[in-house]
This record gives C-alpha cells, structure tokens and sequence, in this order.
C-alpha cells in the first residue's frame, strides 16, 4: 500500500506541512534546564529519518507504547512505572515540559521511558516502523475551536490511517478530550478508518493529569475512547 504522500512522503521542497502546535517560549525552570543538559543524553533520542530500532534502544524486546504532546510528562512517567513490562515513547515539543519529564524519570528511577523532542507526525511517519507499536496514547490534544483553524486539529482521516499502519495487528488507539466538538470529530474520522471497524472498547483506567483534575473541579466532561486495530496486518 502506497503511503499517503501528505504524511510519509513529507512536504514538497519549498512547503511548510500545516503544524497542529504552536511552539510557545514557555518559562524553564533552572532544573529543568538542568535536566535537558544532563539527562538528556540517558533518556533522549534525536529524530531521524530512519526507523527506530526498540530493542537496542531499551536493550530488551517489549511492547511499545507512545504517547503525542506528554505536557509536563506526569501521567506518562506514572504509566511508565506502572507498567514495566512495557516500553514507553514520549513525542514533545516544549523544552519546559520535557524537562519536567526528565526529572521525573530520573526522580522514578525509569528504564522503559525515553523521549524525543520533534513534530510528532514526522516521529510516526519516518521514524517508527509499520506494526511496531502496541499502543498510541493522545490525551487533551489541541482541539483548535475556531473553524478557520480545524486544518490545524491532529486527528485527520491521513494522521488516522497512519496510526493504524503504526500500530501492531490487535493494538490501541487510546484517545482523550474535554472538548465536545473535537469528541464528535474524532469519532467520525476514525469511523472512517477500515482498521478500526469494530466498535471502541471500554478505555483503561489510568491516572488523571493535573490537567484533567482541574477541568473536572471546572465541570468538563472528558470524552475518552480506545479503539483496537484489526488483527488483519495492514494492508
């Protein structure tokens, strides 16, 4: 099957691929700098355009599981400790919050967590391979509101396909907002998807972020979904 052109074969020469962040000077703390310069080099990866090889990254063969946009990397690292016998892939962009994530998994004493700091459809598209990853987590990804801005929302019928061909045959597609308008249109993307026919399963209990307890003392709903690829290989 031919990758869709817009992701896996990147943007023409000369054109800048629509982001679905804003990268944002957000304020460092001097230990979070400290941790970029320390730890980074124990629990960094750099992006290349090449296929990640898990086994000589955490040193064993495990199933992976990435999670998109980690913020300060709280539930990662507490889902990282709660289940060793999994590897864990945190994609972000913001230096604050991967710093935070770096404290944490030093602080926890993790081996199963690394991190890396790019555009995470880019990381999907050329860095991991096909069937390689037995869970992708999204949690409060950017709803983008204003219909000008919908074009920016990460859940697209493209971004949608690829997860399904970077997902292992019976693996999860683990999705969370507290936008209602961004629920509905998720659901309809996927729903498009022929790998994620069946309907969605009853999404593992996990931690609350900071995030999520504060929207919850705020009364929003969170919309939460697990869809599980078809175990037909991708096609």
């Amino acid at each position: 099957m031919t990758a869709p052109p817009d992701i896996e074969a990147g943007p023409p020469p000369g054109h800048r691929a629509i982001r679905s962040y804003t990268l944002r000077a957000g304020r460092i703390t001097v230990a979070q700098r400290r941790a970029l310069q320390e730890l980074w080099p124990r629990y960094g990866l750099e992006f290349a355009p090449r296929p990640l090889e898990p086994r000589q990254v955490f040193g064993r063969e495990a199933p992976l599981v990435m999670e998109i946009g980690f913020g300060d990397g709280e539930l990662l690292a507490a889902m990282a400790a709660a289940e060793p016998e999994r590897d864990f892939l945190g994609v972000e962009v913001h230096e604050p919050g991967i710093g935070h994530a770096l404290l944490l998994a030093e602080r926890l004493g993790l081996r199963n967590l690394r991190f890396i700091r790019h555009d995470a459809v880019e990381v999907l598209a050329q860095q991991l391979a096909d069937a390689s990853l037995a869970r992708l987590q999204l949690f409060f990804p950017d709803p983008w509101p204003k219909k000008r801005h919908h074009k920016r929302r990460l859940v697209q019928p493209a971004f949608v396909g690829l997860v399904a061909r970077r997902l292992a045959p019976g693996g999860i597609f683990h999705v969370a907002t507290d936008w209602a308008p961004y629920a509905e249109h998720i659901e309809a993307v996927v729903a498009g998807e022929p790998a994620f026919a069946q309907p969605p399963l009853p999404a593992a209990s996990r931690p609350r972020t900071r995030f999520e307890r504060r929207g919850e003392r705020l009364g929003h709903e969170v919309w939460e979904r697990a869809w599980q690829r078809s175990t037909r290989p991708a096609g």
